[in-house]
This record gives C-alpha cells, structure tokens and sequence, in this order.
C-alpha cells in the first residue's frame, strides 16, 4: 500500500472530547472517526488491525470445536419478554419498532436468540455438548459513551454460547474457553490476567472477566499474594481495623447539634472523630418499598451488590424531597434510628464489628453518637455491599492485604446454568426420553474494544506502538527523497520483496519534509520502519528503525528483507 492512495488523516492536535490516550491516538493516528456519540467508523488502519485480532480469536474458537454461525441483530421484542430481560437490561437496550408496531431490540447480546435456536434444533443429548460463536457488532445505548470505542453504543464481540446435559460438560467448555482467551490475549500481545467478576443481566454465579492491564483502565482489580483476585464490583474484603472506635453511649444514643455539617468529612471533623466512626444511611426504592444501605463512613456504597440483593436492577436513589418525607430531615442528616418500620435496613457486614457508631439524627443539624446496632435499631439483614479498598484484609487467606491494579475488561465468560432455558423452556431429550433444560455457558470478548485496549497498553508521547502480531503494516519503507531515481529504485525493490514475503508493507511515497513524515510512523505505531537516504545508500547501507525498542541499525540493503522476516518470526508476539 502507498501512502498517497491510502485515506489515513492524521492530526497533531487530540479531539476536545478525549479523555485517556488510546482514545486521543486512535483518533489522531486516523484509525478511527467518530460519527456520533458513541458510534465510530474504523478507517483503513484502525480496520487491518480489528481484521488481524478477529482472525486470532477465529482460531482459537475453531482451535477448542467452537462452530461459527451468524445470527441476527434485529431481535424480536417477544423473546426478551420470555427470558424476563426486557425489563432488567433497562435504558441500555436500543428498542424500535416496525411498520405493523410490532417491537424489536438491536441485539446487545444473543442469549435469547441462541436459546430460541437451540430449543428448535437440538432435541437429543446425542447433539450435546455444543458451542456456537459469531463475531457481530452489538448495540447498547449507554448512559455515558466514552474513551472512544472502548465503551460506544455500537461495538463488535465475539459471543459464544455453549449447550450441555451436565455440569461436568460445562466446565470442560468454561475451562476450554477460558484457555482460548489466554492464548488470544497472549498472541495479541497484551499482559493480563483473569478475575472474579459480577454477571450484570447476563446470569451466572459463576464467571470471570480477562483483564488487560494498564493504568489508565476503568476497571479496578483487586489481587491478593494468596491467589485471590476480582473486579471491584465483585470484591469482597474482610476490611481493616479501625484506627479509633466510637464508644457506645449507655442507655441509648446522646444526640448532638451538627448544625450546617452534612457530609463525612464535615461531620467528622465538627465531632474531632474518624471517618470510619460514621455510617452512612443511603436511601432508595425498590419495587415500592423504602431501603436503607449502611456502609462505614470511610466506604463506597457497591450499587452492583445492593442490585443483586434486591433482585432488582431498577432500583432508584431517593431523591431530596423523598429523603425529608421519610425521616423528616434534609439530605445529609439521614439515620437508622427511628425509620419507618416498613423500611428495609441492609446493614454492610464490616459494621458487625462496631461497638458503637455515629448516625444522621433524622432531624435537621443533629447527629446520633455512641449508636448500638441490635440495640438503637434492628437491620433487616447485613450483607456485604460496600466496596472493598487496597489495604483490606482478603476474603479468602483473611491473612494478606489485597492491593489494586486498574485494567480494561476485554473478555467475560459465564456459567448460565438453566438460566435461559428455564425461563425460555427450552429441553432437549436424555437416554430415557425424558425432558431436561440445557445447561448453559456464555463467553464474550470485545474485538473492536480490543483493538482500543492495544493502544492504551503499547503507546508513548510520540503516539502509538502496536504488537507486531496486531500491526496493521508490518513495516514502513520511507525514503528520504522521492525523487531521487536511485533511491526510490532501491526502496520499490525492498517493498516488492517484503510483500512477496506475505508482509504487509506502507510504502511512503509522499513529497514531504522527511520530519514530519518520521512524525507520521511513529504516531501510528508501526514496528519497523525502514528508511533510506541518499548519503547511507552511497555506502550501501539503509536504516532500520525498531518502534517499540526506539533504536536504529544500518545494514545492507540485500540483508533488509531476512532481517524484517526473521523479526516477525521471534516469540513472543508483543
């Protein structure tokens, strides 16, 4: 490919709407071009390199049995309304309807489809086990597109799904799967690891996301030298001892004036006590009824959590008038003490260790000290929903404290169980003849997020260095002059070489300064480029410049096409 026939627009300066660097390079690099808000079309080079990762995970899913099929986008409504998803996926699921008003969904996932599909045509557990895969852009509307691809609203997976008549079956395929991932991982060159993870709408007690590290991802991980480790919305903590304890007052609580002092670090510091003396009383709604989350003060509130508890995906924070008409104070002042007794009170497991606390007063410029729980109120139920925090005991040895890595989700896999084919009725056969519901497993990866991902892993202040088993050329020949005869006689003849080796090879044939030609490759992040000038060739010599070593060598021209060769034949890929 030359240059001067390829649509590659590149830019100096980064979209006013980027945020992490992948999003910023891939829009500068030209691979990308934004369209909508959350919608992006990939241009030529950002497309070679979203082709080369889908041939990865091709083999690796054809490697493990894995068939590929290609299913729908447009969903019939009615399927949903089977699996009960119509309702929990929410806002995110992009809904249309046709001429004759009939409802569809732009397919987010293809859970219900594949289990429609599987009840229609595999009736006999002689046809078990299965495992179906497509690579197929997916919708989902976000609340807040961002960084790119790496969360759009329209975006290209791998979804597989798997069909078993026992337990045994399916952790043969999850475990199949989950050695599929590392290898494509591996092989695009991107260090990750694989951790505990929340199922979202998807099901599953069981599952586990792939996490590409590096520091600027969304997701945080948090990992323990025992072997524990989990995405924070699955973590669990046995947390960390308090560095000051709240006495409990004797008979009941001793109300105190907080007078204007609304939030933790207001209060704390008015009482001269620790955050972590504080509880929090977090108000929501829940299919009609009042919740009331404690967590320590010093802590988050884990929303996955308390939606999984509840059952409930809907569920709604109270809003400020809501909040005074069910304790009768404003927003900041809010208390277990004295709720309605209708109310549900979820009480974090951590506060079982308290003795005593400091609560909102449910009265306006007032707060509760030494607080008893069992004593001054009764939860409902305790439960684990606030968030773990790096330094927090393990859930697991209850020995070493866990630490926190940050990464980007590139793979979730999941055992379904009779999820779907309980609510879809769908039953296959046994030996006897006697009906049983699939057991079931889902495995998704983000190609086009992987694609992101590379590029927030493997960048510099110069731009971006992709993996040379992802590049989308595998070198670059630049000569110096384009219009020197001799120069561009010998830099024809090493492309004409390197791509009757199979490599993909970016000839830059454009009459620019050589500087801002030199800014170009590095930006979008080729491995090699090679580049010739008038003065090194009259010694028979061309430069070689290696991307992610940042270092250069001169060797003979006729040495140029082994040396490139034998390059992208070295392991590792990255």
């Amino acid at each position: 490919m030359r240059w001067s026939k390829l649509y590659l627009p590149t830019y100096k300066e980064s979209p006013s709407d980027a945020e992490i660097p992948s999003h910023k390079l891939m829009i500068r690099a030209g691979a990308i071009k934004k369209l909508t808000s959350g919608v992006y079309t990939f241009l030529p080079v950002g497309f070679r390199v979203l082709r080369k990762i889908e041939a990865i995970v091709r083999e690796e899913m054809d490697a493990i049995g894995s068939q590929e099929i290609l299913m729908p986008i447009l969903h019939p409504a009615e399927l949903y309304e089977e699996s009960g998803r119509l309702q929990n996926f929410g806002p995110e699921l992009f809904k249309l309807n046709d001429r004759k008003q009939r409802m569809f969904a732009l397919g987010p996932t293809h859970e219900e489809v594949v289990t429609d599909l599987a009840r229609a045509e595999m009736r006999s557990y002689r046809q078990l086990p299965q495992t179906l895969y497509q690579i197929l852009t997916k919708f989902r509307d976000e609340i807040r597109p961002r960084f790119g691809v790496m969360r759009a609203r329209e975006f290209i997976m791998k979804d597989a799904y798997s069909f078993h008549d026992s337990d045994e079956s399916l952790e043969v395929t999850y475990q199949d799967m989950a050695g599929a991932y590392h290898r494509i991982l591996d092989r695009c060159g991107l260090d990750h690891m694989m951790v505990e993870a929340d199922a979202g709408v998807i099901g599953g007690d069981v599952n586990h996301e792939f996490i590409v590290l590096t520091e600027a991802g969304e997701s945080e991980i948090f990992t323990c030298s025992c072997g524990y480790t989990a995405n924070s919305e699955r973590a669990e903590s046995l947390g960390q001892p308090l560095s000051s304890n709240e006495s409990v007052a004797e008979g009941s609580p001793v109300r105190v004036e907080t007078p204007g002092q609304k939030t933790i670090d207001e209060v704390s510091a008015f009482l001269e006590a620790d955050p972590s003396q504080l509880v929090k009383t977090l108000l929501y709604r829940s299919e009609g009824q009042i919740v009331a989350a404690l967590i320590p003060g010093d802590r988050s509130l884990n929303e996955v959590k308390l939606m999984k508890l509840l059952g409930d995906p809907q569920v709604q924070t109270l809003g400020d008038q809501e909040i005074l008409d069910v304790t009768g104070a404003p927003v900041g002042f809010s208390g277990p003490v004295g709720l309605p007794k209708s109310t549900r009170i979820i009480a974090d497991k951590l506060l079982e260790s308290y003795e005593g606390m400091i609560v909102g007063a449910n009265e306006n410029d007032a707060h509760l000290r030494g607080v008893k729980m069992g004593r001054d109120f009764v939860p409902t139920e305790t439960a684990s929903i606030s968030e773990a925090k790096a330094g927090d005991t393990c859930p697991r040895c209850a020995k070493y404290e866990l630490v926190t890595q940050r990464g980007v989700e590139l793979g979730h896999i999941f055992k379904l169980g009779k999820k779907y084919s309980r609510s879809m009725n769908a039953t296959y056969l046994d030996r006897d003849g006697k009906d049983h519901k699939f057991i079931m497993g889902c495995y998704g990866f983000g190609v086009s997020r992987a694609v992101a991902a590379a590029v927030e892993a493997n960048h510099d202040e110069r731009g971006i260095v992709w993996p040379r088993s992802i590049t989308p050329f595998h070198a670059i020949v630049l000569p110096i002059n384009v219009s020197d005869d001799h120069t561009i006689k010998v830099a024809e003849s090493i492309y004409a070489e390197l791509s009757e080796q199979g490599l993909d090879v970016l000839f830059d044939d454009r009459d620019l300064r050589a500087g801002f030609r030199f800014k170009d490759a590095d930006l979008i992040g080729v491995p090699l480029r090679i580049t010739l000038g008038e003065r090194s060739l009259r010694e028979n010599k061309i430069e070689i410049y290696y991307r992610g070593e940042d270092r250069s060598e001169l060797v003979d021209p006729g040495n140029v096409a082994g040396l490139i060769k034998a390059y992208y034949d070295e392991k590792p890929a990255a």
